[in-house]
């Protein structure tokens, strides 16, 4: 149903700080408003940075929808960069933290904004980031919302033994947490903005349309699209918005 995570929109206060993060510290080409699908472009409130086929965006917080706030997320690195990567953010300041899951690594540090940024081993070509691979949203109600995106095509594949996250498999992993502190005191983002490719937007949001709310159709013109998108909120207040690829 969904072909691809196309946007993961965060929400800065500092647009000249949140680039510096991105592209000085991070490594991330920058996106041009005019390359970024017409239901997405905002010109001067945000900044958009390639990390593979998904735009990471920063965005002021002038209009809605806002981006997310304290958003764990997690993005590719080729498996052979990641003690490269180590060293280079551990020169830079920042204070690190690793976790292992079966044979890779992951780092993990925090944006200027809070959001906790994970560069995780992947089997992805690089150089440097090379997709977005997971995205962590707070749920008031774990069973409604794994319903809710059961029904959008994801799949859930693990449980946290305290059942209060799933984990759950798509266009990339969705992670849905009832509000608690993760693996290096991450939270799940609130009123996160994502964006993603399906060949039916309408029919896709008609799988959940009496879940959702503030069903609008937009016209989806330019580089990230060719003809309609559907953004919805989802039950949380999570924005989403279907586009055609």
């Amino acid at each position: 149903m969904l072909s691809g995570l196309s946007w993961l929109a965060l929400e800065v206060k500092d647009l000249a700080a949140a680039s510096e993060f991105c592209g000085d510290v991070l490594g991330m080409d920058a996106v041009a408003d005019a390359d970024l699908s017409s239901s997405l472009a905002r010109s001067g409130e945000q900044v958009a940075f390639a990390a593979g086929d998904t735009a990471l965006v920063c965005r002021r917080p002038d209009a809605v929808p806002r981006g997310g706030l304290h958003t764990h997320y997690a993005m590719s690195i080729p498996a052979s960069e990641y003690d490269d990567w180590w060293a280079r953010l551990e020169a830079a300041g920042f204070d690190l933290d690793e976790h292992v899951f079966g044979d890779a690594r992951s780092l993990y540090l925090y944006d200027p904004d809070g959001n906790c940024v994970e560069l995780g081993q992947q089997s992805v070509d690089g150089p440097g980031i090379d997709g977005v691979f997971e995205v962590v949203l707070e749920v008031t109600d774990l069973a409604a919302a794994e319903s809710f995106y059961a029904d959008l095509g994801f799949e859930t594949v693990d449980r946290g033994a305290d059942r209060t996250r799933v984990r759950m498999h798509g266009p990339m992993a969705l992670e849905l947490w009832e509000p608690h502190l993760g693996l290096a005191d991450a939270r799940g983002g609130v009123h996160v903005d994502l964006g993603f490719a399906t060949d039916d937007p309408e029919r896709t949001v008609d799988a959940v349309a009496a879940r959702v709310t503030d069903r609008e159709r937009l016209d989806d013109d330019g580089a990230g699209g060719d003809g309609v998108a559907v953004r919805v909120r989802d039950p949380d207040g999570h924005v989403l918005t279907f586009h055609e690829p």
